[in-house]
């Protein structure tokens, strides 16, 4: 066991006086990180799956991709979670563990620019021995390597920190933690730690940067000495895209270093920016610089979005389907998308407000508020499911989809048995609620409503998995033409030529276990709720007990009776015009998500005074 590892916690900083503003600063941080994840992870996508890449440049440029996506990792956490949650606690063995991995992959990425400047130089001043200098057996031996020196040399001044007092503030400059940071609270000789990193920074940037230097000095006198004009230029636009990252990484280091050591009187916001630029750009810029300059790269993008590649599920490489709007009406589209976007934009605005408040406000931490949340949440995802392609199809008439994204609605039909299930639980809450009061607050523990949220969402994710699993092995022959502008299993199975006798068997009896069976059992905790409440003597307490479940009886019935409302149309409505299934099919996914959080913002008081005061704070602030 470490010494001193468990001594305490630290606390991380975001921007000082700007408090009030860092959900708007989350934001760009937010979307950063998003596009770090996407750009990088593309990147590698593309390197593993098109052999064209499977090249050593590419391999070294793999190799930058997975250390940004490392040290993007190592950082979000903190940052966001100062950012939203004002979450700013961190214990000591995570903070020298964050310290050591954002040091560590500094040093990593440098040393990828190194090697990759390396295979520029033998690209460019050696082509023909360039495959049997640069085998795949190196290129392996060099990755472990660069590891190998970037996690190891920073152990040193690492590994002290978890034997250091710490007697100062125990408060860090920084959403992260940093060495440096570190260091400074330290109340013990730190005489190591502060020379130690200025050498380690000598004998690895600085040599590092002067290699590359050295190499691409080489590389002009060969490029030079080629007579053609053109050869010239192409030789030297191999090397463009490296040259482009290794001037980001290192003008970002130099630059935060001199604001660091001579750059004391500059306002404390200037430093922190400079290291969230010294973080975060070069990790973004490296997949478009690439994108941008390499050929191959863009090939790639290209190809992984418009051809249709076979995958490892049989049948999948088919003719895509044809999804469908409303059809006679297609010149009206324009206009039908307009009340779908308003509604889509209201859902989305509302149930995402119930969720920050929900998040933000202490008064709501409380087991109903948690349901409400995961309500919402589920709303949320019907919504984001559903909203890409009925809005694909009414404003750019885009119908098609391949059939992998298509058996993808998987979660459409997933997220309404999680809807079932949680308003279950709400139903639960609501009778401990009321006919066990005074042992609500140990029957509800915040981890019993952990449990039960998970137990919902693999209720509804397992249980839907034997039909759907089917469609990826079923042959398509019949018109490849679906109903809706969304997928549906009841849709699909209908254009499988193979025996479909389990997938229209399977839902039946899955609806009478889930959707039947919850709104028996919510009705019986009903009865019991009505029982108690009309033991009660008070009238106002007897009004009072019952407004609190008014809400989710409005609720479940928005819910229920538009399932119920669907399941006739489908079943009786067989002659009913194309366009009333259609109706009742977007009613169904869309207006109880709608509803959700009107219902509980008008009939629920704490709901209304935290819209109020988030209101009141924004015209404050």
């Amino acid at each position: 066991m470490w010494p001193n590892s468990s001594s305490g916690s630290y606390l991380l900083t975001g921007f000082p006086g700007l408090e009030t503003s860092h959900h708007w600063i989350s934001t760009p941080f937010f979307f950063v990180y998003i596009s770090v994840f996407f750009s990088n992870g593309t990147l590698l996508l593309l390197i593993k799956e098109e052999h064209n890449l499977h090249e050593p440049m590419y391999y070294f440029l793999a190799m930058p991709a997975a250390t940004d996506l490392g040290l993007t990792l190592t950082t979000m956490p903190t940052v966001l979670g100062v950012l939203w949650l004002d979450h700013r606690e961190i214990g000591n063995r995570a903070c020298f563990s964050q310290a050591y991995f954002i040091q560590s992959l500094s040093f990593v990425e440098s040393g990828v620019l190194l090697a990759m400047a390396y295979d520029r130089f033998i690209a460019v001043c050696n082509p023909l021995r360039y495959t049997s200098i640069l085998t795949n057996t190196r290129v392996v031996k060099i990755g472990l390597g660069i590891l190998k020196r970037g996690f190891v040399s920073v152990i040193p001044p690492i590994m002290p920190l978890y034997f250091f007092p710490y007697c100062q503030s125990h408060i860090l400059s920084h959403a992260f933690c940093l060495h440096q940071d570190v260091i400074k609270l330290a109340c013990a000789d730190i005489t190591f730690n502060r020379l130690y990193p200025v050498v380690l920074v000598v004998l690895i940037f600085v040599l590092d940067s002067l290699t590359i230097l050295i190499s691409y000095v080489l590389i002009l006198k060969s490029v030079m000495s080629i007579a053609s004009k053109e050869e010239r230029s192409k030789a030297l636009n191999t090397c463009v895209s490296h040259v482009c990252c290794v001037l980001m990484f290192y003008v970002t280091v130099i630059g935060l270093s001199l604001i660091l050591r001579s750059g004391k009187q500059v306002p404390h916001v200037v430093h922190l920016i400079m290291s969230y630029v010294d973080f975060l750009f070069p990790t973004l810029m490296n997949p478009i610089i690439y994108s941008v300059k390499t050929k191959q790269i863009q090939h790639g993008i290209l190809k992984l979005l418009f051809t249709r590649r076979p995958a490892k599920w049989p049948n999948i490489s088919a003719a895509p389907f044809l999804l469908t709007g409303f059809p006679g009406l297609e010149i009206a589209y324009h206009w039908i998308s307009i009340p779908f976007f308003a509604v889509y934009f209201s859902v989305l605005l509302g149930n995402g407000t119930l969720l920050y408040l929900i998040k933000d406000d202490h008064s709501l931490h409380e087991p109903t508020y948690y349901f409400l949340a995961m309500l919402a949440g589920t709303d949320l995802m019907v919504t984001l499911t559903t909203m890409p392609t009925v809005m694909g199809t009414l404003w750019l008439n885009h119908r098609e989809i391949s059939q992998g994204v298509c058996f993808l609605a998987y979660f459409i039909h997933s997220l309404s048995i999680v809807e079932s299930g949680v308003l279950l639980a709400m139903a639960y809450d609501r009778f401990i609620a009321i006919c066990a009061p005074l042992r609500y607050n140990s029957i509800l523990t915040n981890s019993w409503v952990m449990k039960v949220g998970l137990g919902v969402l693999m209720r509804g994710f397992s249980s839907l998995l034997p039909p759907i699993m089917p469609l990826y092995f079923f042959p398509y022959c019949h018109s490849h033409v679906l109903s809706h502008a969304f997928c549906l299993h009841q849709d699909v199975m209908e254009l499988a030529c193979a025996d479909i006798t389990f997938n229209r068997l399977y839902p039946v009896v899955l609806v009478a276990l889930t959707f039947f069976l919850d709104v028996m059992i919510i009705v019986f905790s009903y009865v019991l709720i009505l029982k108690t409440v009309m033991s009660i003597a008070f009238r106002e307490e007897l009004a009072k007990a019952l407004n609190t479940c008014v809400p989710h009886i409005c609720r479940v019935l928005v819910f229920y009776i538009t399932v119920i409302g669907l399941t006739f149309i489908h079943r009786f409505g067989k002659h009913a015009p194309c366009v009333v299934h259609l109706t009742m099919s977007y009613f169904y996914f869309l207006f109880p998500p709608l509803m959700n959080p009107i219902i509980y913002s008008i009939k629920t008081k704490q709901i209304q005074r935290s819209i109020i005061c988030l209101f009141s704070v924004q015209n404050r602030a």
